[in-house]
């Protein structure tokens, strides 16, 4: 198990449109993506166009989208959390990973031909091709999503082109191919923890090649799931249709693994927010103090905003937190008063860690963020101390020592935001916590009716099969009623 891969998807990935010629190819709710996977034996015939209907029938308003996940983001682990989707018609399962640090979704491509065929956990990995599903096409250079990724640079636009993606992530990975359209499947919360089946129209990244760790047998998925800010998320495509609000929430679940993913209004429990500051890309917000035990560190104010990259970027796609150097020294130098006799050792070069035989919770302190609106953030030595190789090591990670795009940035992942509910409001341009039991469940609202349903916690396995069954169970269902009614 490689340290490398505990820097995950890092934020700093942007979109480059390019062009080349084509082949010739073909009111708001809450809910819940489900877990789809493929029909086996069925081809682009009637059956297909059959099923396709049946999905078409379900494009009704309903209450929230529950996303089931799996995964778990300890720094001892591969960290990350992914969702099950299903994609296109017939439709196919993939495993994406869930970041809210990235706007585009995109799936592993027929192109793609050095993908791994299995990934993380051994998870069997799926390549899409939109020749496969009757809904599947591919996306123009002079359609208006290639025009707002690309910011209207397309000046090289022609007949026939496709509209070409580049995503590049912090950690030095990226993914490289064209958008298309298909219909994705997920489950509309209907009731408490119950839900049923729902689609909308989503355009995505098809990729074609992908470098970095989105290759790694260790930790390879289908693709990501972007819960960015922007025009191209998944989350604001479906909210511009009118099938939810532009609110989801997450609570991670750093024990068990898995944890809850929904769109739509959560009323429970209760959250207290900071406004996110205006014209960033990411989820950026405003820190006014860190505090270790009972005393703040003495920071200035200007810390807290360096260069150009104001505000701390709240990210579920990074695994570690990353502070400023003035600020990563400051609090690893008051941390270790509480221990002064430990011996420090650096592996890796990066990784500051030690012996220790007693509980962390009782020879260390709590240290915790203050945001504007009075929002705080509290993070258990059991959290930011994680245990590797006989030996605890530190999660606060010094972003000082990057290159000079990651420069002093300050990322906070799962290391701090797991075990706690994340409510992320772009409604009302807000995010805020609670600590949460993430085993649990939480209540969504739904807009239309004012009924509050529960929505539960979920683990998903490498082998579990239970969504693809009960599509399956639905399609079959749709053809018999389709058989007796014409």
């Amino acid at each position: 198990m490689a340290l490398l891969a505990w820097k995950r998807r890092m934020v700093l990935h942007m979109v480059v449109i390019v062009m080349c010629i084509s082949s010739n190819t073909s009111g708001s709710c809450s809910y819940v993506i489900s877990v789809n996977s493929k029909f086996a034996g069925l081809d682009n015939s009637l059956a297909a166009l059959k099923s396709h209907d049946s999905l078409r029938h379900l494009h009704i308003l309903a209450a929230g989208v529950d996303l089931p996940i799996g995964g778990i983001g300890r720094a001892d682990t591969v960290g990350l959390y992914y969702a099950n989707i299903g994609i296109g018609t017939p439709s196919k399962n993939y495993s994406v990973q869930v970041d809210t640090g990235s706007d585009i979704m995109w799936v592993n491509c027929i192109q793609c031909r050095e993908c791994p065929k299995r990934g993380y956990h051994n998870l069997e990995l799926t390549l899409y091709n939109p020749l496969d599903s009757v809904t599947g096409k591919k996306i123009s250079c002079d359609h208006e999503f290639c025009l707002e990724v690309s910011k209207g640079s397309v000046s090289t636009c022609k007949s026939n082109m496709s509209c070409m993606y580049t995503e590049v992530y912090g950690d030095g990975g990226y993914s490289l191919g064209y958008f298309v359209r298909d219909v994705v499947q997920y489950d509309r919360v209907s009731g408490d923890r119950q839900t049923s089946l729902a689609n909308g129209s989503v355009i995505f990244g098809c990729g074609a090649r992908q470098s970095g760790d989105l290759g790694s047998d260790d930790d390879a998925l289908d693709g990501i799931l972007g819960f960015g800010k922007s025009n191209s998320s998944i989350l604001s495509q479906l909210a511009s249709s009118g099938k939810v609000k532009k609110m989801f929430a997450h609570c991670l679940d750093g024990v068990n693994g898995g944890g809850i993913f929904a769109m739509g209004h959560v009323v429970q429990p209760k959250v207290n927010t900071t406004p996110l500051m205006p014209n960033q890309l990411h989820y950026n917000v405003n820190m006014t103090g860190v505090e270790v035990g009972h005393e703040f560190l003495n920071l200035t104010a200007d810390v807290f905003a360096t260069g150009d990259k104001k505000g701390t970027i709240i990210d579920s796609g990074t695994t570690l937190a990353y502070l400023p150097e003035v600020i990563y020294k400051a609090l690893v130098r008051k941390i270790f008063t509480w221990q002064p006799d430990l011996k420090l050792r650096t592996l890796r070069d990066q990784y500051t860690c030690f012996e220790y035989s007693k509980s962390v919770d009782d020879g260390f302190p709590l240290v915790t963020f203050h945001f504007e609106k009075s929002l705080v953030l509290e993070v258990y030595p059991h959290e930011y101390l994680f245990p590797f190789e006989n030996l605890f090591c530190l999660g606060w990670q010094d972003s000082g020592t990057g290159t000079s795009d990651k420069k002093n940035l300050t990322i906070l992942g799962d290391l701090v935001l797991s075990n706690k509910l994340v409510l992320y409001d772009l409604e009302n341009q807000a995010i805020g916590w609670t600590k949460y039991n993430c085993s649990s469940s939480i209540k969504l609202k739904d807009e239309i009716t004012g009924s509050v349903h529960l929505v539960g916690a979920h683990f998903l396995s490498s082998a579990c099969s239970c969504w693809s069954q009960r599509a399956l169970h639905i399609l079959l269902l749709a053809i018999l009623l389709h058989g007796l009614l014409s």
